[in-house]
């Protein structure tokens, strides 16, 4: 599994081009740009590797991650997926941002935990992830974990915005994430890269709930 990385947008989004280089397929996880030229960074790599998107795949539906969507399915053809309880924020404008406005639209395919999402040979499993939104998911692949806006290197997604919950938050990262391998990588939504046995470590918000405390 061959991955590639894209900074885009005004909150410097992370946008993951994962493919196989066997079979050429390809997925884009989180495409939240609004720039064209960002656009066209991510379709001059897919023509240069000859790869053929299948699926974009949206960790959760807050615009930042999302706003992209549409420009790259209307270029490319490939279906859009997001799990079933944010497939609300694609159509509902009141959760868009200023600088993240998009035409409304619903997804191909509603995500619900445990679906597997083939990329040629190479597998992404779904888990269910909420607590910044109530459908966020973490993708689960061959070593690597794509989180969205749930962990971070150091720190962990809002719960103080109208569709998060701090009591589902720590749900998912004491019954999910603190039960993941350490030796996965960790692709976050935003920010550098890391490794689940570092965050296990050192992450003050999981250190806190390995204590028995809660998020504050």
């Amino acid at each position: 599994m061959a991955i590639l990385t894209f900074v885009v947008g005004p909150l410097s989004t992370n946008c993951f081009l994962v493919y196989s280089a066997e079979t050429g397929e390809s997925v884009v996880i989180d495409p939240g740009f609004v720039a064209e030229r960002e656009l066209e960074r991510i379709m001059d790599r897919l023509e240069r590797l000859s790869l053929k998107l299948k699926y974009i795949i949206n960790t959760h539906g807050h615009p930042d991650h999302v706003s992209g969507d549409l420009p790259l399915k209307e270029r490319t053809k490939a279906k859009i997926l997001i799990h079933r309880l944010d497939a609300y924020m694609l159509h509902e404008p009141e959760v868009q941002l200023s600088a993240y406005r998009f035409k409304k639209f619903k997804p191909d395919i509603e995500l619900r935990e445990d679906d597997e999402i083939r990329v040629g040979e190479h597998t992404l499993k779904v888990l269910h992830t909420p607590g910044h939104t109530m459908g966020s998911i973490t993708l689960i692949g061959e070593g690597v974990a794509f989180t969205g806006d749930t962990l971070f290197a150091g720190s962990i997604g809002r719960v103080d915005l109208p569709h998060s919950s701090p009591r589902e938050m720590e749900y998912t990262l004491r019954e999910k994430i603190l039960t993941l391998p350490d030796d996965l990588k960790v692709y976050p939504g935003h920010g550098p890269a890391t490794l689940m046995g570092v965050e296990k470590k050192t992450n003050p918000f999981l250190l806190e709930l390995k204590r028995g405390g809660k998020l504050s």
